[in-house]
């Protein structure tokens, strides 16, 4: 049992003691004397730190033609001795009818250039332009799934409070962990990724999330809500987590309204609800019908600034079991000695939802296009 432990502490990991919501730094209070902080060039350096994290940078893609998709770089070190990455690209099958289009390739003779902006690898290339406001991503990693993509922001990016971290740990001068997500919530997207069956135009709208977990992700969080919601004018972003009962089961909920060119408002009093659920038989979590997500802040001229989304997710897009390829005896034994069992429950609906925003007395309504994703871990 104790060698299963150990083995499950660099798998799967084993529960924490509880240390208590005092051992963790949210954002949150960042954000009490800087609600957000506009992105530079400089803060979208990848780290690559020299002990156990992953780096990931996210592209979500809604085409105008109706595609919706995914592309990621996940940049990872275990302990410190051994280092991976990965690109992944899934083109959402939105009506049902079919398989997603899923391709996950692990990559070979991997680099960050000198500035730490730039990430290739052989037949891929990541690359931000010379002002900051582009990136290039190409990939030939898989015949089957080749990207040519350029995302270009429109609106400033930014991360909440002063670097967009949290930090865990009982001695705040000296964290053992972290937690971090910067926001391009609004971008314009161009190119086209080819499959075997087709080529898919990707001109439409888009969001880059960049993000570094610096510790094992069931000890970061229990529960994750997120929710990327365009319109045409408006786009609402939140990413909002629960620590596991040893941080005091804490939510850290970071998010923000944001137009063309301007942020709106960027902050952490933001809440993302269940309102009706349906007990899943297969991963037996609570799996959410409907959602209600509310904003509320000031805007950067100090008016109140309450936005609100609600309404059925639909049927969902996909159900994935992360621990899928974890074999069968350390699965159960993740369950029973660590409490993980984590599932990803993913969603757009076809029905268009009501984005709602209220700034000082002026408020307006539109339609928009819905993805969301509710994880439930441990």
């Amino acid at each position: 049992m104790n060698w299963l432990k150990s083995t499950l502490a660099s798998v799967a990991g084993t529960q924490e003691p509880i240390y208590g919501p005092e051992a963790i730094q949210s954002v949150a209070k960042q954000a009490q004397e800087i609600p957000y902080t506009e992105l530079t060039k400089n803060d979208l350096r990848w780290r690559a730190y020299q002990y156990t994290n992953v780096e990931t940078q996210t592209f979500y893609i809604m085409a105008d033609n109706g595609t919706l998709v995914f592309v990621q770089i996940i940049y990872s070190n275990i302990v410190g001795i051994h280092t991976t990455a990965q690109f992944n690209c899934k083109i959402f099958n939105i009506k049902g009818d079919g398989p997603h289009g899923w391709y996950s390739d692990p990559l070979s003779n991997f680099m960050f250039d000198e500035s730490m902006l730039a990430f290739w690898g052989d037949n891929i290339s990541l690359t931000l332009s010379e002002e900051g406001d582009a990136y290039i991503l190409k990939s030939a990693v898989n015949e089957d799934c080749l990207v040519n993509i350029t995302f270009t922001r429109n609106t400033p990016g930014f991360v909440i409070g002063k670097d967009g971290t949290s930090y865990f740990g009982t001695d705040p001068a000296n964290p053992w962990g972290s937690m971090r997500h910067a926001f391009w919530p609004r971008c314009n997207v161009e190119g086209s990724i080819t499959t075997k069956e087709q080529t898919y135009d990707m001109k439409g709208r888009g969001m880059f999330i960049q993000g570094l977990q610096g510790m094992k992700p069931h000890h970061a969080a229990a529960r994750w809500n997120f929710v990327n919601f365009q319109t045409p004018s408006y786009t609402a972003v939140m990413m909002e987590y629960t620590t596991p009962p040893s941080y005091g089961s804490t939510v850290v909920n970071v998010g923000a309204i944001v137009k063309d060119g301007e942020i709106v408002y960027a902050g952490v009093d933001n809440s993302a609800t269940h309102t009706e659920i349906t007990q899943d038989p297969e991963s037996e979590w609570p799996e959410p019908k409907s959602i209600k997500w509310v904003w509320d802040g000031k805007s950067k001229d100090g008016k109140e600034v309450s936005a609100h989304l609600e309404g059925p997710v639909g049927k969902r897009l996909d159900r994935i079991d992360v621990m899928a390829e974890v074999p069968g005896f350390i699965k159960s034994i993740a369950g029973s000695v660590a409490g993980t069992r984590p599932y990803i429950f993913q969603y757009a609906p076809q029905e268009k939802l009501t984005l709602k925003v209220k700034i000082g007395d002026n408020e307006v309504a539109e339609e928009g296009t819905l993805f969301a994703e509710a994880t439930f871990i441990s």
